[in-house]
């Protein structure tokens, strides 16, 4: 069982309070993007725009996930091709020459 220091829990806590406030700053902004007069679309983009910051923000140091570099990527890389596969499913049956 390793015992952290003093400094290094603070380092921690001072951490967690700024992606906490960052968090509350995002949902302020969140808040006053919806009282904006804009399109459907636009609001739409907006609005998932500032919820992946939130969520990587929660991801990353909540989830302690910022460590584990070599792990998202794989895990993204994964993602990334079975994407381009499910993309490419209906492309390959309209392009089926084979009758039945």
């Amino acid at each position: 069982m390793s015992v952290d220091s003093v400094e290094d829990i603070k380092k921690h806590i001072k951490v967690y309070i700024m992606v906490f406030v960052a968090l509350m700053v995002l949902t302020v902004v969140t808040v006053g993007v919806a009282y904006l007069p804009l399109t459907v679309p636009i609001a739409i983009t907006l609005a998932l725009i500032i919820a992946s910051i939130k969520g990587s923000l929660v991801a990353s140091y909540f989830m302690h996930l910022a460590a584990e570099k070599s792990a998202i990527y794989w895990t993204l890389l994964v993602t990334a091709a079975f994407f381009l596969v499910l993309m490419f499913v209906p492309l390959l049956t309209t392009l089926d020459t084979i009758s039945r």
